[in-house]
């Protein structure tokens, strides 16, 4: 059975920036504004409040585990944060871990901090899917997959990348499945929590070439044609035939960077009867036509 959320995660080809050990001590306060990027954010000891724009802060305590797919405006702070509105710049420890507040203290909260990136060129398409935040609490094994994913962004070993992307993947679904029965907002999460939309999901990932109409697919999740449209929009946030589309689109342009695959194969793959009116669907969607796709990838140089 197909896996919807791996398939989005392993699509979005996840690979390390940097990640930090951060301590702090004292009043302090630090704004991030690099819009885009996926933060993370592993609590080790000690409290910490949180600031995402456009929602009310929150605390977070030993063994917190935070992900935020496309980072909004947010900042990290001491529980009662310096009346200062400058923040303070982090030092660089004797240790290699950055100081927040004041150096000369023993540190009163620890925490792994890092950026990754996505290399998918529809990497804001499936980011779309995912819940703009996730905040999980207790959950010891985030923290130990983010302490191997710092050790190994730091060695030098035979096979690093392979072995950080593997990791970061790995990161990515276990932060995700931990909060899938509970996601509020519209994405691939509540989808897969809601059982009926969950089956539709599942079959459009099993088969994508499969020529899916809403009735079809409305039978599959056991469901009225109506109830099922409506059901689907709320929770995944999009229509059942515009997912579809969309992530048809995309595993078009993963294949298209294979050069054992010619485009009437791509076209196939996805569900279009001849490589035409693939070329027309992927024109409209993309803005270029496969072929000059298909170029464009394989003058890329290897990873």
């Amino acid at each position: 059975m197909a896996d919807p959320l791996s398939e989005v995660v392993t699509l979005l080809q996840p690979s390390a920036g940097f990640s930090k050990l951060v301590s702090a001590a004292g009043r302090w306060r630090v704004r991030r504004t690099e819009v885009g990027r996926p933060f993370y954010c592993a609590v080790l000891e000690g409290s910490l409040r949180l600031a995402v724009d456009g929602r009310e802060p929150q605390v977070l305590r030993a063994d917190d585990f935070v992900l935020i797919p496309a980072a909004q405006n947010f900042s990290t702070s001491s529980l009662d944060p310096p009346d200062d509105p400058v923040d303070l710049l982090p030092t660089l420890l004797p240790s290699g871990e950055f100081r927040l507040g004041a150096p000369e203290h023993p540190a009163q909260v620890r925490m792994m901090v890092g950026y990754c990136t996505f290399a998918s060129p529809d990497a804001a398409m499936l980011v779309s899917l995912l819940p703009q935040l996730v905040h999980v609490r207790d959950e010891k094994r985030l923290g130990t997959l983010v302490r191997l994913v710092n050790e190994e962004s730091r060695a030098e070993r035979a096979g690093r990348d392979a072995v950080l992307t593997r990791l970061l993947e790995v990161l990515l679904i276990e932060a995700l499945r931990s909060t899938a029965g509970a996601a509020t907002s519209p994405g691939l999460l509540r989808g897969l929590a809601d059982t009926r939309v969950a089956v539709a999901l599942r079959r459009m990932h099993e088969l994508p070439a499969q020529a899916w109409t809403v009735a079809q697919l409305a039978k599959e999740a056991a469901l009225s044609r109506s109830a099922f449209f409506e059901r689907f929009s709320r929770t995944v946030g999009v229509a059942p035939m515009e997912y579809l589309l969309a992530w048809r689109m995309a595993l078009a342009k993963k294949w298209l960077g294979d050069k054992e695959l010619g485009i009437a194969d791509v076209a196939e793959r996805v569900g279009y009867s001849s490589a035409s009116t693939f070329s027309v669907a992927f024109t409209r969607h993309v803005g270029v036509p496969p072929a000059r796709y298909a170029r464009a990838q394989a003058s890329l140089p290897a990873a």
